[in-house]
Formats: C-alpha cells, structure tokens, sequence
C-alpha cells in the first residue's frame, strides 16, 4: 500500500525541486484558502437557490418546472438540480438550529454568531448525506449549543459554533440511532435484539459504502444501475444494498425490513 501511494505521489506532476519549509507553508496556506472559497461558495449557492425555489423563479420565465429551469437556463441535469434543492434545505436547517441555539448566547465576535457561521466548513457531500435526517442534525445543533450557552465555561464564538456544527453533521453521517435504553428480561429476546442490533450496525456501515459510489440525491432506479457492479464485487445482494443505503440515508430501521431483516 506504501509503495503504491509512493507511485501514485510520484505520477501526480511533473518533477519539482523540493520546496523549503517556508514554501510549502505558503503553498499550503494558498490551498487551504482555495478549499475556504469552494465551501463559502457552496454556503452563497445554497442560499440562493433556497430563496429561487421558494419564490418559484421558473414559472416568470415560462418554465413548467425547477428542473426544466436548471436545464434551460444553467444545462444541469435533473439530479444536480434536486442535489442544489437538498444543498439548501439541509443547510437552512442547520442555520436556522443555529440561530436558535445562539440567539441567548454571549458571543466574543461583534457579528452574530449564526449569521456570521453561514460558512460551516461543511462539503456538498456532507450536506447531501445529511439532506434526509435534518431534523436529527438541528435538534442535536441546538441541544448542544443550547449546553455550552448555559454552562458558563465560555462563550460562543464563531469557531465553537462552526465546531458543533461540524460535529453533529459527523456524528449524523457515521452513527445508526441507538437501540432501546432497557434491554428485554428474556434472555432469549435480548441475545435476539443483540444480533439484530449487530445486523444493523453492520448495514449501516455498508450503506455508507453505497453512498459513496451511489449519492442520496439518486434514486433508488439510478442507484441500482450504479451499484450493481459494486454489489456483484462484494457479494452482496442488490436489493441488500438498496436497503442499507436507504437505512443510511434515512436513520429508520424500517428501511431493513422486507430484505435485510
């Protein structure tokens, strides 16, 4: 595996002499500024496509449709055009959890803090995969926002905010929902629950796996063209892959029934 990325670091350009330690701290410093522009500018295009869906900016234009406007007036396909509608709605979501967990809060910065947060840090992907289980990431935005206002440790500075932000999209990304607080008496049903809970766990794991070759904003027809390959490669059936993919999406073990459970 070293020797392997050895050779992909090798391939990526042409040879250069090797930079001083100042040098590549500048170049560094330029590279993390370009990825600081491509998420403020993912936070500006969020926004504005939030307020030209809401005002129904197609139909002025003699458009039928929001996806029949993307096509004629940017040539953006039909996903890309719901992919910018789950961009906005999960990050409206995530500024409005803001704005409420912040509203009572001291902050250190002289602009507001959810004003000011509009840039979380967050990719498109992290937003798309976060799209469907909005509510899960708001309420545990402002639940902990909410905690530090109110603990009397520190206050509220724009990059506290942006942390918590970032890590209640994490934690939504990576974690299946937790199972039940009390364990069943039987035995049998608890060993039966533990196996589940396991079965669970593990196609969560394998729907983030989907996710990765196939984004939430397919649909389950696209998906399957997608990963059939994928399905095939790792013995896995298709329909199992679906469900896990749609388990990782949504967060509801309902998801699993029928095919997996």
């Amino acid at each position: 595996m070293g020797e392997y990325d050895q050779d992909q670091d090798d391939v990526a350009g042409p040879t250069r002499p090797l930079l001083t330690i100042v040098q590549a701290r500048e170049v560094t410093a330029g590279l993390r500024e370009a990825m600081d522009d491509v998420r403020r500018s993912v936070a500006v295009l969020a926004a504005r496509v939030r307020d030209a869906h809401a005002a129904r900016v197609w139909l002025p234009l003699g458009h039928s449709s929001w996806e029949s406007y993307c096509d004629a007036e940017f040539g953006i396909s039909r996903a890309q055009a719901y992919r910018l509608l789950d961009i906005a709605r999960a990050l409206a979501a995530i500024h409005g959890a803001v704005t409420a967990g912040t509203e009572t809060s001291r902050t250190r910065d002289s602009e507001p803090a959810a004003a000011a947060a509009l840039d979380y840090g967050l990719s498109q992907r992290a937003l798309i995969a976060v799209s469907s289980r909005t509510g899960e990431v708001a309420e545990l935005i402002t639940r902990r926002l909410s905690t530090l206002a109110h603990s009397g440790l520190q206050a509220l500075d724009i990059a506290t905010v942006r942390a918590v932000v970032r890590q209640a999209v994490r934690d939504v990304r990576t974690a299946p929902p937790p199972p039940p607080a009390e364990p069943p008496a039987d035995p049998t049903v608890a060993a039966a629950r533990a196996i589940v809970d396991d079965l669970v766990a593990i196609n969560h794991e394998i729907g983030e796996l989907m996710l990765e070759v196939a984004p939430a904003y397919l649909s389950d027809t696209d998906a399957a063209d997608v990963l059939a390959l994928l399905c095939d490669q790792i013995g896995e059936p298709l329909e199992h892959g679906l469900a896990a993919r749609r388990y990782a999406m949504s967060g509801d073990r309902r998801a699993l029934h029928g095919t997996v459970l």
